[in-house]
């Protein structure tokens, strides 16, 4: 019996191809992206009151929240009242169809409340609900 030796231009290199892998990967990528929803909310957890003819409602994009102490809330940084029409402005300009949500604390003073109101509907904003609890 012979021992075949091969010299190294005759070896044949093993290699793993992973392009067809890569593709699969960035397809799934794509995927994900494209059916992700991107949920956006105050940034803030208050003790909401409760109403008898509360509805949910899955549209709102646009959410202020604003806590017993009068700190009010947007995309999870604190804001202040001032800055409450620029940031619904450029929320607003990236959804026309958005409608805003306040989400205030039971114990928030209504004059915050209605100030806050104020604020997003001249931001161009009139379809503004205060959320509750279901009773």
């Amino acid at each position: 019996m012979r021992i075949r030796r091969f010299s190294p231009e005759q070896e044949e290199e093993a290699e793993i191809n992973i392009t067809p892998l890569l593709d699969i990967v960035f397809i799934m990528l794509i995927f994900f992206i494209v059916t992700t929803s991107f949920v956006r909310e105050s940034g803030v957890s208050v003790n909401r009151p409760t109403a008898a003819t509360a509805k949910h409602k899955p549209k709102a994009i646009i959410m202020v929240g604003i806590k017993s102490n009068g700190e009010i809330w947007m995309e999870k940084r604190m804001t202040d009242i001032r800055a409450v029409r620029a940031n619904v402005e450029r929320l607003h300009a990236e959804n026309p169809v958005a409608s805003a949500f306040i989400v205030a604390d039971e114990e928030v003073k209504t004059g915050l409340l209605v100030d806050v109101m104020d604020q997003i509907r001249l931001a161009g904003i009139e379809n503004v609900s205060i959320a509750a609890k279901v009773d």
